[in-house]
């Protein structure tokens, strides 16, 4: 009967895994499969569960950050992450208390708003991306670029 549970178990983990391919659930087949070579060993049942459990968390924490490296694609990023710490142009006025402000981000206009509370920045200047949160830019002043359209054309 046991040896039947330990069995299920390792399906069942190599299922969910499957099913996700989270890098979890295989390490508790991993821990399954020690319990069913205990239970062949003649090992008693509690044996068994505490193999069960030492395995899988042994292998859940040692092993799965170099299998997250290594095995696991790598992950590229999008546009909202390569976003941040770019310079915009504000096309509408930046105000929190106002609630207006739009900006353009790689020729498309953008929400945006002023990262520190108090900020307003007017249209043409250029500010830094700080923070993206849903569909709003949260900017920031920008050290590189001048701050508007007079300090550009001097």
């Amino acid at each position: 009967m046991e040896a039947i549970i330990w069995v299920a178990l390792i399906i069942l983990f190599a299922a969910i895994e499957i099913a996700t391919v989270g890098l979890t659930s295989i390490w508790f087949a991993g821990g399954a499969l020690a319990a069913l070579l205990c239970y062949a060993l003649g090992l008693g049942v509690a044996w068994q569960i505490v193999v069960f459990f030492a395995v899988s968390l042994v292998l859940l924490f040692f092993t799965r950050p170099w299998a997250m490296k290594y095995l696991k694609p790598h992950l590229i990023k999008t546009n909202y992450e390569e976003a941040v710490d770019k310079n915009v142009c504000i096309t509408e006025t930046v105000d929190n208390l106002k609630g207006t402000g739009t900006a353009v981000l790689n020729g498309q206009e953008w929400t945006a708003r002023a990262y520190e509370d108090g900020k307003v920045f007017e249209p043409g200047m250029i500010v830094k991306v700080k923070e993206i949160r849903g569909v709003t830019l949260y900017v920031g002043e920008s050290d590189a670029m001048p701050q508007n359209k007079t300090d550009a054309a001097e």
